[in-house]
């Protein structure tokens, strides 16, 4: 069953939130920490979300179509202030794996994994000095390639930092740090 109107609605929730990074970074109102008009919007966009999961599951592809079931992940995908709801909702995804875009899943692990301090496996995740650590760099095309994520070459695979510096990177951005506990990253 196709679900129109939570469709056309997750949609615009998706383009509100895109509008509104577009017109903050505009206005370079992005690169000092997390923006409380961005972080309004994610919130209440995971707050409906949630409501419409209650309503009808996760808002997969055979659910609400294409471009929808894309406006969901990334509604989920900037839900950064809400590990639970991250977390459950890959949890979703996993369930549903048939029926959701194999490279949404890719990089919404990816992006739990990071915010929690431990290795990526796709490597869709950057630091300001390139890809964050992953699980097996031996592997990493392979993981990708099963996502449909283009292969990295040698030179960016060999420029990915060892999963021992994680505690390093990590360890630059204080107020960084400061607000994955405070949301329950840490």
């Amino acid at each position: 069953m196709m679900y129109n109107q939570l469709s056309k609605e997750l949609i615009e929730l998706a383009n509100y939130d895109l509008q509104v990074r577009s017109r903050l970074a505009a206005e370079n109102n992005l690169s000092e920490g997390y923006h409380p008009e961005m972080e309004k919007v994610h919130r209440a966009n995971a707050k409906r979300l949630h409501e419409i999961i209650e309503e009808i599951g996760f808002p997969t592809l055979s659910k609400v179509g294409e471009q929808a079931s894309e406006a969901a992940w990334l509604i989920v995908q900037h839900s950064i202030g809400e590990p639970e709801f991250m977390k459950a909702c890959y949890q979703m995804m996993e369930d549903n794996n048939e029926d959701i875009k194999p490279i949404n899943k890719a990089y919404l692990y990816d992006r739990i994994q990071v915010f929690q301090s431990k290795p990526q496996k796709y490597g869709t995740q950057l630091t300001a000095e390139g890809i964050y650590p992953v699980e097996d760099k031996e592997k990493i095309n392979d993981q990708r390639i099963k996502v449909q994520l283009p292969p990295l070459s040698v030179e960016e695979i060999n420029k990915i930092p060892d999963i021992k510096n994680i505690p390093e990177i990590d360890n630059q951005d204080q107020e960084y740090n400061s607000w994955r506990k405070k949301v329950g990253w840490l």
